[in-house]
């Protein structure tokens, strides 16, 4: 098996700029970003739709050609073998099961308010992502937010999900990932946490950007792990 240092290069970074489809329609185009935008909404700050969370969403969907973006962030590995077989059974489960969430969310919107899902108002949306995904709408938190949901680890594999749960990695990933796979527009999924980041995946690889500054300080590790303090007075 050879390493993925030496698989080649194609294609290209996603182009930000384009909103040319390659699995969805326009109708499921729409109605993904408008679910998206739901999930992480524009509030005084950018949410997922100007993260440009659908265009990585259709990228990903659209077969094996933007999985792994090369390390100098040229463009996209090209997968073969054993590994693409893999990999389109995979993209071609999700497919179906976006296909057949979107046909769903379709279905219970015009059954709850005679209406496509795209053209209720956010409230209404809100009510039929609540119905599909069969749990309360989340209510905001913070680091101080005690309680069952904040110790909730969030996973980041998509295999074996219901639609509901992979449409809401799927824009977590698109508002936060490296924007090379199409999301995360002008950074702003970066700057809502204040992350600054590398300008591109070749600054990490030439390791002009190195986050060394952030971990390197002058801690007695028993300051922050106070049981070895106890130790060192036994």
């Amino acid at each position: 098996m050879t390493s993925k240092a030496d698989w080649p290069v194609i294609g290209s970074p996603v182009d930000h700029e384009s909103d040319k489809r390659l699995f969805f329609d326009q109708h499921e185009w729409e109605t993904i970003e408008a679910a998206t935008a739901r999930i992480i909404p524009t509030d005084h700050d950018p949410g997922a739709r100007e993260a440009g969370v659908v265009r990585f969403i259709d990228r990903y969907l659209s077969g094996i050609d933007y999985i792994y973006a090369a390390a100098d962030g040229s463009g996209f590995l090209k997968i073969e073998g054993k590994e693409a077989n893999a990999w389109r059974e995979r993209i071609a489960e999700m497919q179906e099961k976006y296909r057949e969430g979107i046909r769903k969310l379709e279905e219970i919107s015009r059954e709850k308010f005679g209406a496509s899902f795209k053209d209720l108002s956010e409230a209404q949306q809100d009510e039929v992502l609540v119905a599909i995904s069969g749990r309360p709408k989340p209510q905001p938190i913070t680091l101080t937010t005690e309680g069952e949901q904040n110790t909730f680890l969030q996973g980041v594999f998509d295999e074996g999900l219901d639609f509901f749960s992979a449409l809401v990695l799927h824009t977590r990933q698109g508002f936060y990932c490296d924007p090379v796979y199409g999301g995360n527009k002008d950074y702003v999924g970066w700057r809502v946490i204040g992350f600054l980041g590398p300008k591109s995946l070749a600054d990490t690889n030439t390791c002009k950007y190195s986050v060394k500054e952030y971990y390197v300080q002058n801690y007695d590790w028993a300051d922050l792990i106070p049981h070895l303090r106890e130790k060192q007075g036994e």
